[in-house]
This record gives structure tokens, C-alpha cells and sequence, in this order.
């Protein structure tokens, strides 16, 4: 008899171990009761009733879910692919046992359709570069279809852009016009700023002469600093006029005369006729 006793006994406390379920920090139990919801357990150690009550466990941490890419076609009738990131977590563990089958295929599925969605209502430009519109966009619109799922999404980030070889050219094509046009209007606006001083320079020059002369010098000197084989003759201006209507005359067939007389430094030739002999 106290054999029988010792074996009943033995027999309900392995029977009420069996009960005691142990959840770290992040898990959570949905408890079941005869298939009816019972009440959400955990962390740490607690006791259910054998053979009567059910557990089903969910994770309670931020997941990550890792969207493949997506063809769209922008409202520009650009066809791209576009993947992103998605950070999720469970707020209500019997909402997301008992509202749908498998949350995170829904979420996962919820994610992909709205963001091809989004990036079809926004052209390519905006795209590229309000990434940060997009992605509370797509977020916004994926959190208020899990809300009822007891999930909360946290974070969606576009990862990469795929553009087609074409575009890539036209747009690499777009940029440089751009930058030449600024580059062109930069060296426009100083050389527009240069001749100004120049023209100031010349007023000063004109009312002193010397400055010339005082330029020729600074010149000579600059390019004695940079240590090259160049060398330089300065002539005075005087003699290449000269020179130029010797050259007249001669073409012309006529004996020239030198004439001493010169106006504001310009020596003036006047020809001389040859006599019939």
C-alpha cells in the first residue's frame, strides 16, 4: 500500500514539474486554457497546468527583416530597384499569436508591397535624395496596418537604388553639363572683375608713364625666379614702327627717308620720290 502511495505521489510531482516553464527577460508565454486564451506569463519561472494548459512562446526583442529588391516604377516611368531594412518588435504577444498566423511573413509581405507602392508615387529625384520622406512614409503606412497585430514597426531604411545603365549615363551627362555651366560662369565673373582692374591699372599707367617701364622690370623679374631657359629681348616700341614702314616702303618700290620729327614718341617716314633721269 505505501508502495502504491509513494508511486502516485512520485507520479504527481513529475506531473506538476512538467508545469513549470522558465522565459528569459525578452520571451513571453501566451498561455492557452482548454484552447481558450488564458493570459500572458513570464519572464522568469512560473507554473501552468499539465495536459491543460498550452504555451506558445514569442520573442519580445526588435527584429530585423531584410526586404529583397523591389521593381517599381517611379512617377517619372523610371524602372528601378529598391531594397531597405525594416526594425520591428512585438508590443502585444496575444495579438500577434491570435490576430494573424504568422506575423512575421505578414509584416515582411506588408513591408514589400508598400514600399514598391511609395517609391512608384515619388519621381526619381526624390528618390535619390529625400530618402528620409520615404522611409517615414513607408513606415507610417506598414505601422498603422500591424497596429492591430500587436506590432510596432520602429524603423525603415532604404538600403540601395538601383538605376539602369542608360539613366546612370544620362544623369552622370546632366551632372557635368551642370558643373561646366558653373564653371563657365565662375571664370565669366572673373574675367568680368579682372577687367575692371585692368582697366583701372591702364588710368593709372596713363597719368604715370613710369609704371610701364616699372612693370617691364617686375615682369623680368618674375620670370627670372622660376629658374627656365627663356630669354627675353625688350624692345622699344619705337624701333617696331619703324621697322614696319621701312617694310611698307620697300614693297611699295620707293626710297624712303628717315624723318627726325616724331609725334608723342612715333618716328614718322615720309617717302621720297626717285627723279626720272
Amino acid at each position: 500500500m505505501e508502495t502504491i502511495l509513494g508511486a502516485i505521489v512520485g507520479l504527481a510531482l513529475l506531473v506538476g514539474a512538467s508545469g513549470i516553464k522558465i522565459d528569459r527577460e525578452y520571451e513571453r508565454g501566451v498561455i492557452f486554457r482548454l484552447g481558450r486564451f488564458s493570459g500572458i506569463k513570464g519572464p522568469g519561472m512560473y507554473w501552468i497546468i499539465p495536459a491543460i494548459d498550452q504555451k506558445a512562446q514569442v520573442d519580445v526583442r526588435t527584429k530585423t527583416v531584410d526586404i529583397a529588391p523591389q521593381e517599381a516604377v517611379t512617377a517619372d516611368s523610371v524602372t528601378i530597384k529598391v531594397n531597405a531594412v525594416l526594425y520591428y518588435r512585438i508590443l502585444n504577444p496575444s495579438k500577434a499569436i491570435n490576430k494573424v498566423e504568422n506575423y512575421q511573413m505578414a509584416v515582411y509581405q506588408a513591408a514589400m508591397t508598400t514600399l514598391r507602392n511609395v517609391v512608384g508615387q515619388n519621381i526619381l529625384d526624390d528618390v535619390l535624395q529625400n530618402r528620409d520622406k520615404i522611409n517615414l512614409k513607408v513606415q507610417e503606412i506598414v505601422d498603422e496596418i500591424t497596429e492591430p497585430w500587436g506590432v510596432v514597426i520602429e524603423r525603415v531604411e532604404i538600403k540601395d537604388v538601383e538605376i539602369p545603365l542608360g539613366m546612370q549615363r544620362a544623369m552622370a551627362k546632366e551632372a557635368e553639363a551642370v558643373r561646366e555651366k558653373r564653371a563657365r560662369i565662375i571664370k565669366a565673373s572673373a574675367e568680368q572683375e579682372a577687367s575692371i582692374k585692368l582697366a583701372e591699372a591702364s588710368q593709372k599707367i596713363v597719368e604715370n608713364p613710369a609704371a610701364l617701364e616699372l612693370r617691364r622690370l617686375q615682369m623680368l623679374t618674375e620670370i627670372g625666379a622660376e629658374n627656365n631657359t627663356t630669354t627675353l629681348i625688350m624692345m622699344p616700341s619705337d624701333l617696331i614702327t619703324l621697322a614696319k614702314q621701312w617694310t611698307e616702303v620697300l614693297q611699295n618700290g620707293n626710297t624712303v627717308e628717315a624723318s627726325p620729327m616724331q609725334t608723342n614718341g612715333v618716328v614718322n617716314l615720309e617717302p621720297i620720290e626717285k627723279e626720272n633721269s
